[in-house]
C-alpha cells in the first residue's frame, strides 16, 4: 500500500524513444505540475481554492479570457468520463484551445512511446497536457520528458489529486464552511470514512493523503483483502491535526461520520483476490436502512463510476444526502483553478 514507482513498461517506452538534446533537458519538473498530493503544501491547496472561488465568481465572458490563445492537450490512455469531459470543458470555458489525444485514435496504438507521443504535442503547440495513464509513475515520467506543466489525471493505482481538492471543496461547501480559505484546523471535528476497495484506489490514496492534513479524522474501512493493515503508513508524515485510522466495521465507521465516501469494487482489478462479493454487499454496502439507521445526516459522496446495488444502493445515491453530482460539478470549478495554476496565469 506504500507509494508506487513507475512501472518498468513506462521506463520501457521512455528509454526506447530517442533522446532530445541533453543540454534540452529540464532537471526539475515545469512549475505548475501537479503529479501527486504530496508536492502540494497547505498554503498551496488553499491558493488553489481560493483561485477556484474566484473564478466561478467572474463572468462568462471574463473567464473567457483568462486562457485566451493558450493550448492544453488531453492524453488519456485510460476510458474516463467525469475527469476528461471536466478537463476539457474547464478549459474552453476559460478561452483555451484543446486536442483530445486516445490510445485508440492515435499512433499510441501503433506502439509509439508516451515520451514521443509527449514530444509530438509539444511540437505541435501544447503548452500543458493532462495525463491519465494505467501505469503508477506515468505522468512525472512525461513531465521529465516534455519539460511541459503535466497535470496527473489518475495514474494507475498511485494518485488522483484533482480528485482529492475537488472531494474538499465538496465536503467544505456541504458542511457550510468557507470554500475560499482553508488551513490546518478546517476539518477539525470532522470525520470522514473511505470504504470499499481501498487497495486500487487512487482516489482513496490522494483522499487520505491531503484530508488528515487539514485536521479532519479519516476512517479507512474495508476487508483485509481490500484494505491491508499498511494502508496506515499513508498516513505518515501527515502534518496537522488530523488521522488516519483502520475501521472493519462499517456500521461502527458509518455512526461516527461526518462524511461516507464509497469507492467502486474495481472487478478488473480483482484476478487473483478470494473475495465473496455477496458477502462484502452484505458487510459493507450502503444500503438506505444502514444509512437512516447509522448515519442519517451524513453526506454521502462517491468518485464514480457508481456500481449500483453494489457498493451502493441506487436510493442513497440519488438521496437528499447525496452530493455524489456536486462532486461532478465541482470538478470543472477545481479544474479551472489547476489549469490557470499549470500555465502560470494570475487571475
Amino acid at each position: 500500500m506504500t507509494e508506487l514507482a513507475a512501472t518498468t513498461k513506462v521506463e520501457e517506452c521512455l528509454l526506447s524513444a530517442p533522446s532530445e538534446n541533453p543540454s534540452a533537458r529540464v532537471s526539475e519538473y515545469a512549475e505548475g505540475s501537479l503529479l501527486s498530493m504530496e508536492q502540494l503544501s497547505v498554503a498551496d491547496v488553499a491558493g488553489i481554492l481560493a483561485n477556484t472561488s474566484h473564478l466561478e465568481r467572474m463572468t462568462a465572458a471574463e473567464r473567457a479570457r483568462v486562457l485566451a490563445g493558450r493550448t492544453i492537450a488531453l492524453l488519456f490512455y485510460e476510458s474516463s468520463t467525469r475527469t476528461r469531459t471536466s478537463f476539457e470543458l474547464a478549459a474552453k470555458s476559460l478561452g483555451a484551445t484543446t486536442t483530445l489525444v486516445s490510445d485508440k485514435s492515435s499512433s499510441i496504438e501503433k506502439g509509439e512511446s508516451l515520451k514521443d507521443t509527449g514530444l509530438t504535442l509539444r511540437a505541435l503547440g501544447a503548452e500543458a497536457i493532462i495525463l491519465r495513464h494505467p501505469a503508477s509513475g506515468a505522468p512525472s515520467l512525461l513531465a521529465r520528458a516534455t519539460g511541459l506543466p503535466v497535470l496527473n489525471a489518475g495514474d494507475g493505482m498511485h494518485q488522483h489529486p484533482s480528485q482529492a481538492l475537488l472531494d474538499l471543496r465538496t465536503i467544505l461547501l456541504r458542511l457550510g464552511k468557507d470554500a475560499s480559505t482553508v488551513h490546518a484546523k478546517t476539518l477539525d471535528g470532522v470525520t470522514v470514512s473511505i470504504v470499499g476497495d481501498i487497495l486500487h484506489s487512487r482516489v482513496a490514496r490522494s483522499d487520505a493523503m491531503l484530508l488528515p492534513r487539514l485536521g479532519a479524522r479519516v476512517l479507512l474501512c474495508g476487508p483485509v483483502e481490500l484494505l491491508p493493515e499498511d494502508a496506515l503508513g499513508l498516513g505518515a508524515g501527515i502534518e496537522g491535526s488530523g488521522s488516519l485510522e483502520i475501521e472493519r466495521d462499517f456500521d461502527r465507521a458509518l455512526r461516527q461520520s461526518d462524511v461516507v465516501m464509497m469507492l467502486r469494487i474495481q472487478k478488473e482489478r480483482l484476478a487473483g483476490f478470494d473475495l465473496d462479493l455477496g458477502e462484502f454487499v452484505a458487510r459493507y454496502q450502503l444500503s438506505m436502512e444502514r444509512l437512516a439507521a447509522c448515519a442519517p445526516k451524513a453526506v454521502v459522496m462517491h468518485p464514480g463510476p457508481i456500481i449500483r446495488g453494489l457498493e451502493i444502493a441506487g436510493e442513497v445515491a440519488d438521496g437528499q444526502q447525496s452530493a455524489i453530482e456536486e462532486q461532478v460539478a465541482q470538478g470543472l470549478v477545481v479544474r479551472r483553478a489547476l489549469l490557470v495554476r499549470a500555465l502560470g496565469v494570475t487571475v
